[in-house]
């Protein structure tokens, strides 16, 4: 299920490297850390492909801490939010409603500013170094899939980094990749903008 790899639980795990190498990753974390911390909001463009190669878009919207909106386009019947306390996936077509604690979901690195990333997360090796890519899994867990940040090094950037968007596997190798666009960064949003309306309130009075 596409909700499945989007926001399958994952308690985070580092893993160990070379000293030279391990160096390098740390302070590339601690690049990728700076970064998470200096947004407080951010709005762009999404576009998401499943397993399937089916593509859909939609808007972003984020407030830290804990909150996040994935907006798809007009006609989709989904809806993903977290609104400071859990993370809520909706589907209106079938008034189903789906909820996560955010600290258990792979969003949550991104909507936590105050965790530290180098204890969960490790670099991924990458041929192109405008690029950085941060995985985060837990061995112990493997049901509980994986997720890679990947990031493009830019200096007008909070923390000199550009978030690119994600890569999200599940334990049935159901793969999930967010492409980001137009990032828009300190703009105003409104705690307004994570509520949603309960399907299953609508179905109760019919």
């Amino acid at each position: 299920m596409m909700a499945s790899a989007l926001l399958a639980p994952t308690a985070m795990a580092m893993v160990a490297a070379p000293v030279p190498a391990f160096a390098q990753a740390s302070g590339d974390l601690a690049a990728v850390q700076r970064h998470l911390q200096s947004v407080q909001t951010m709005t762009a463009d999404f576009t998401q492909t499943d397993r399937a190669g089916k593509v859909l878009t939609g808007t972003l919207t984020m407030k830290k801490p804990g909150k996040i909106r994935f907006q798809y386009e007009k006609g989709v019947p989904l809806l993903i939010v977290a609104d400071g306390g859990a993370l809520t996936f909706i589907d209106y077509s079938v008034k189903q409603v789906q909820r996560w604690p955010i600290k258990n979901s792979p969003l949550g690195v991104l909507l936590d500013p105050s965790r530290d990333i180098g204890r969960y997360a490790k670099v991924v090796p990458s041929a192109d170094p405008r690029l950085l890519s941060v995985e985060a899994n837990d061995p112990k867990h493997p049901e509980y899939g994986k997720i890679t940040l990947v990031f493009a090094r830019d200096a007008a950037a909070p923390g000199g980094l550009m978030m690119q968007g994600w890569v999200a596997l599940d334990s049935q190798n159901n793969r999930t990749t967010i492409r980001l666009s137009n990032q828009r960064f300190g703009v105003p949003v409104d705690d307004k903008a994570f509520r949603f309306n309960d399907p299953r309130r609508s179905a109760a009075r019919n």
